[in-house]
Order: structure tokens, then C-alpha cells, then sequence
């Protein structure tokens, strides 16, 4: 599922929303996610998931055109581990 089907599908289980309203909500939804992410935080939704941010060290890679080593610097990237529930919903028979 891509945005603009998310949108069209609140839209359609909301019709007493506008579309800019619902637009508004998901933007701020995933802006409060991100927002809490880059400040290093958690990101907690009972049922479904946790988002937090794990670092990777800095290591040695390789230019795939070159065969030149170079080094990538450390960074902080994005995880999300699933709930309980999501998981069983998952692998329900």
C-alpha cells in the first residue's frame, strides 16, 4: 500500500471527512513518528509495533564500480519490531 492508498481508503471508511482533513492527519501521524525517531526516541502503538532507531557502525565498503574500498561513516537507521498481536495475525491459519 502506498500514501495515496491509504488516503483513498480512510477516505472512503470516513466520508464525513474531507480529504485535505484526512491528509492533514496522516501527514502529522508520520511527521510525530519521524519528529520522535530523529530525536532519538521510541515510538510505541499498543497491537501493532514499536519504531526505534538502531546504530550501525562504520565500516569499510566497497565502490561496486571501482573495486575501491572506501569507509561509510556510522549511522543511526530506522527499525520497527511487530506486536504480539500483530505477529499472530500474521501467521493465523
Amino acid at each position: 500500500m502506498i500514501r495515496s492508498e491509504l488516503l483513498q481508503a480512510l477516505a472512503q471508511e470516513n466520508p464525513g471527512l474531507r480529504l485535505e482533513e484526512i491528509e492533514k492527519a496522516v501527514s502529522t501521524f508520520f511527521d510525530e513518528i519521524a519528529g520522535r525517531l530523529a530525536g532519538g526516541g521510541r515510538v510505541e502503538l499498543r497491537g501493532f509495533g514499536a519504531f526505534s532507531t538502531r546504530s550501525r557502525d562504520a565500516r569499510k565498503g566497497r565502490n561496486p564500480r571501482t573495486g575501491e574500498a572506501v569507509d561509510v561513516p556510522g549511522k543511526s537507521v530506522p527499525y520497527f519490531k511487530p506486536g504480539k498481536e500483530m505477529r499472530a495475525r500474521l501467521n493465523a491459519d
